[in-house]
C-alpha cells in the first residue's frame, strides 16, 4: 500500500493514463496552432480541438458549437456571470445565487455588486440544498441570471437543477450552473435540464489542469455574452487566446471516458463511500453526515466528529490525503463557508472532514482509512474534557451558559 492514500478527489484528480496517452502527440509531433489555417500543422490541431468539442458536448447533451474553451471553471464562471450582466444590463442587474456556492461564484458576485449589480444570496437548508420555491420567491422583474451549482464541492449535495432550470425558462431568466463537481459523476443534459450556461473543468474528471469550458446555449434562448478577454476573436469572439491544444485533447478524452464509464464508476464509488461511512459510524459515536443523504454525489463523504478539532485529526491521519473543505480555501483557519451557510454550527464545522473517493480508490484504501480515522478520533477524544462530560450525560448547553455568565 502506497502512502499517503489519496482521498481528496473533490480537490483534483490524477490524470488518467489514457488521457495522457491521447495528449502526448500534441506536445511534440502535432504541435500546430489551431488558429493556423494555411498549413497541415494548423489543420491537424484544429481537427483535434473540434473532436474534443464534440466529446464534451456529448457528455452534457449539447451541440459542439455551444462549447467555449477556457483555462478552467473559474475563468468560465467569470465569463458567464460578468458576460451576462454586461450584455443584459438594459433588462436588469439582479442575480440570484446561494451562499454555499464555490468562491469563484461568490467572489465574482462581489465584483458584480461593486459594479452596480444586485445579488440575492439564498441560504441552503441544513443538507446544503436550495429549493425551487426559494428561487421562485427571490425572482424579480429585473432578474437576469440565476447561478446555482449542480453539486456542492464540500458536501456533495445535488441541487434540483432540472426544476430550477424549468422555472427560469418559464420566467425568461437565464440559468447558469457550476457543474464542475457533477459532470462525469452524475447524468447531465443541458436540454432536458433547461440549462443556459454551464462550466466544467478537466482536472476534476481525470483530465489535465488548466483547461475547462463554458457551455453557452445557442437557441431557445440564444445566450449572448460580453467577452472578458480581448485579442484575436478566438472561440467565436467569446474568449480570445491561443488554444491549449494538448489540454483540450485531454479534456475531450476525459469527458469521453467519463460518459462511457459513469454508470459503473458511480455505483463502485458510492459503494466504497457507504462502506467508509458505515465502518466509521459502527465504531464511533457522535458522527454526523454533512449533506443530503438522498441527493448527493456518489463519491463524496463529509463527516463531522464533534469534540475533535478537524485540523488535529488531519494531522493525526497523515497517511491519508483528505481535506477539511474546499481546496481553494484550505489555507484558511476559518470554518467552511458552506457548512456555515448550512447552519450546522462552528463547532461541528471545525470538526468536519471531506473524503473524496475516486477512480483509483481501492477497497483496501477505504478499509485502512476507516481504521485510521477511528483510532485517531478515539485518541483525540480521550484528550477532550467535553467528550468525557457528554459521555457522562452532562448537558453541555448548560455548561456553556454558566461559562458565559
Amino acid at each position: 500500500m502506497k502512502f499517503p492514500i489519496y482521498l481528496d478527489y473533490q480537490a483534483t484528480t490524477p490524470c488518467d493514463p489514457r488521457v495522457v496517452e491521447a495528449m502526448l502527440p500534441y506536445f511534440t509531433e502535432a504541435f500546430g496552432n489551431a488558429a493556423s489555417r494555411s498549413h497541415a500543422f494548423g489543420w491537424t490541431a484544429e481537427e483535434a480541438v473540434e473532436k474534443s468539442r464534440a466529446q464534451i458536448a456529448e457528455l452534457i447533451g449539447a451541440s459542439p458549437k455551444e462549447i467555449v474553451f477556457t483555462s478552467g471553471s473559474t475563468e468560465a464562471i467569470n465569463l458567464a456571470l460578468k458576460g451576462v450582466i454586461e450584455m443584459y444590463a438594459e433588462k436588469g442587474k439582479h442575480v440570484i445565487t446561494s451562499s454555499a456556492e464555490h468562491k469563484a461564484v461568490l467572489d465574482t458576485c462581489k465584483h458584480l455588486e461593486q459594479a452596480g449589480a444586485e445579488v440575492t444570496y439564498l441560504a441552503p437548508d441544513q443538507t446544503g440544498r436550495v429549493s425551487v420555491e426559494q428561487v421562485r420567491a427571490a425572482l424579480r422583474p429585473d432578474t437576469v441570471l440565476v447561478a446555482l451549482m449542480w453539486a456542492n464541492n464540500e458536501v456533495g449535495t445535488l441541487n434540483p437543477v432540472r426544476e430550477i432550470g424549468e422555472l427560469c425558462h418559464e420566467q425568461g431568466v437565464l440559468f447558469f450552473t457550476d457543474a464542475t463537481q457533477a459532470a462525469g459523476k452524475v447524468p447531465v443534459d443541458v436540454e432536458a435540464d433547461h440549462v443556459d450556461l454551464l462550466c466544467l473543468s478537466g482536472h476534476k474528471i481525470y483530465g489535465p489542469k488548466g483547461v475547462g469550458c463554458l457551455y453557452v446555449r445557442r437557441r431557445n434562448p440564444r445566450v449572448r455574452l460580453v467577452a472578458q478577454m480581448d485579442g484575436g476573436g478566438h472561440e467565436r469572439g467569446m474568449r480570445s487566446g491561443t488554444l491549449n491544444v494538448p489540454g483540450i485533447v485531454g479534456l475531450g478524452k476525459a469527458c469521453e471516458l467519463a460518459r462511457l464509464e459513469m454508470p459503473a464508476e458511480a455505483a463502485r464509488t458510492a459503494e466504497l463511500r457507504d462502506s467508509l461511512e458505515s465502518r466509521i459510524t459502527a465504531q464511533l459515536d457522535f458522527v454526523f453526515l454533512n449533506g443530503n443523504r438522498e441527493h448527493r454525489l456518489p463519491n463524496c463523504l463529509n463527516l463531522s466528529f464533534p469534540y475533535v478539532e478537524g485540523e488535529s485529526l488531519i494531522m493525526g491521519i497523515n497517511k491519508l490525503a483528505v481535506s477539511s473543505g474546499s481546496a481553494c480555501t484550505s489555507a484558511s483557519l476559518e470554518p467552511s463557508h458552506v457548512l456555515r451557510a448550512m447552519a450546522v454550527g462552528d463547532e461541528r464545522a471545525h470538526s468536519s472532514i471531506r473524503f473524496g473517493i475516486g477512480r483509483f480508490t481501492t477497497r483496501e484504501d477505504v478499509e485502512f482509512a476507516a481504521t485510521q480515522v477511528v483510532e485517531n478520533v478515539r485518541r483525540l477524544r480521550e484528550l477532550s474534557p467535553l467528550y468525557e462530560m457528554v459521555k457522562e450525560g452532562v448537558d453541555l448547553s448548560q455548561v456553556k451558559w454558566q461559562a458565559a455568565h
